[in-house]
């Protein structure tokens, strides 16, 4: 079991899980690891990924490395950039009174299970924190941002003239970046959640709340929306009608219009996906939870097309990881000369229902997951439920789904119930 680091990172509260002296020693630990390297950080665009960042860039040049500090740049902007390691000061789609670090390797890939357990090693070894201090570097960058947007217009681009768009910024990361590359190519643009103040980026706005989205679409006649979560490594939309559209339905919508013969995804995944691919004859690859192991897979079969069911879209055609902007630019082309609704009806939706029982250890009862399997069995296909552990917030997830709200909604409460019967 790791101690720090769960599904996406270091993540929590900051003041409570996640405090200065934790970011400088893991930063120290990360930089040793390493090989004493150097290291691009950016980061988000919470208040406290300010002294965050000064606090990595510290236990950089305390180990002994070389830090690279470029300030606010999307999650995906830092795996293009990464040197010997690229890291990233977020909580992704977390609200703003939490933070975390994240780490690639020097191709721009999430460090494996293995690779963070080693980390976590020399941050826990004896005399760690009396190793002397050594003589590092602490350098900013500011051209980091136009380098990346160069990239994503050339390669993810196409003539977007004459398409109406709201952009959702989620006040994070993506707040100048994402309106200006779709005006650059030719798209009218309204964009909202574009003002961060360090206090609301996710909060009613971006991927995790996409009723502002919605609102703005339909007043403004658009033709659809898109929304990004605060570091930019999600999207999800919206469309003409202010329907939401998920990235299950994002990822159909692409893997049609890609032609291609393999996708990766994760066991969120709608069963109607599953359907849609096996029909075209498209190979689904499942994995755990979490985008770096849909590119685990990906990488491991050989695949170019994955992502999860919350937004996150991986295209490695050009690019070494998830990448909101990315992706809502292929989605723009893909639909072109149709509406979203038009483009998103192929694929048919089983009802799911979640509910995400708090608790105090995310540990999930022996009796839930024997229900679930016995349940599973028993739906034979036609339905499921699913119980996990979330490896960035203190909560059992349960997800229940079949082809009837009514019935998505008994399977779900029965798992939560138990859940809460077995650790209330």
């Amino acid at each position: 079991m790791r101690r720090y680091f769960g599904t996406d990172g270091v993540r929590g509260v900051v003041g409570e899980e996640i405090t200065v002296e934790l970011v400088e020693r893991l930063a120290k630990a990360a930089t040793l690891w390493s090989g004493r390297g150097r290291v691009f950080v950016g980061r988000d665009t919470r208040a406290s990924g300010v002294e965050l960042e000064e606090a990595f860039g510290r236990g950089i040049a305390a180990a002994g490395g070389s830090a690279v500090l470029a300030g606010v740049l999307p999650t995906p902007a830092v795996a293009l950039l990464a040197l010997d390691l690229g890291v990233v000061i977020s909580a992704s789609h977390n609200p703003p009174e939490y933070n975390g670090v994240k780490f690639f390797d020097r191709d721009g890939n999430k460090l494996s299970d293995e690779s963070e357990e080693e980390i976590e090693a020399v941050l826990d070894a004896p005399g760690f924190d009396a190793l002397p201090l050594a003589t590092g570097s602490i350098d900013r960058v500011e051209v980091a941002t136009d380098s990346y947007l160069e990239h994503i217009v050339e390669r993810f681009g196409s003539d977007l003239t004459g398409l109406r768009i709201a952009v959702d910024c989620a006040n994070g990361a993506y707040s100048e970046i994402a309106p200006e590359a779709f005006e650059h190519l030719g798209a009218t643009v309204t964009a909202i959640g574009n003002e961060p103040d360090g206090t609301n980026i996710n909060a009613g706005c971006g991927a995790t709340d996409l009723a502002l989205l919605s609102r703005t679409v339909r007043e403004h006649g658009l033709d659809l929306g898109v929304a990004f979560d605060g570091d930019g490594d999600r999207v999800l939309a919206v469309d003409e009608n202010g329907a939401i559209v998920d990235g299950d339905q994002i990822l159909a919508v692409l893997a049609l219009h890609m032609e291609v013969d393999l996708v990766a995804v994760t066991v969120m995944t709608n069963l109607g996906f599953h359907r849609l691919m096996e029909e075209r004859g498209i190979r689904v690859v499942t994995t755990p939870v979490g985008d770096r192991y849909v590119l685990e897979a990906l990488r491991r079969e050989s695949g170019g097309l994955g992502g999860e069911q919350s937004g996150h879209v991986i295209v490695l055609r050009d690019h070494v990881t998830g990448d909101g902007l990315a992706a809502a630019l292929l989605l723009c082309d893909a639909i072109r000369g149709r509406t979203l609704a038009e483009a998103v009806a192929v694929m048919p939706r089983y009802a799911q229902v979640q509910e995400n029982v708090r608790v105090s250890r995310r540990e999930v009862p022996a009796a839930a997951l024997a229900e679930a399997e016995r349940l599973n069995q028993s739906l034979n296909g036609g339905g499921r439920v699913l119980v996990r552990a979330s490896g960035t917030e203190p909560v059992i997830r349960v997800l229940g789904e079949a082809k009837t709200a009514a019935e998505a909604e008994r399977l779900c409460g029965t798992i939560a119930a138990l859940v809460r019967r077995e650790l209330g």
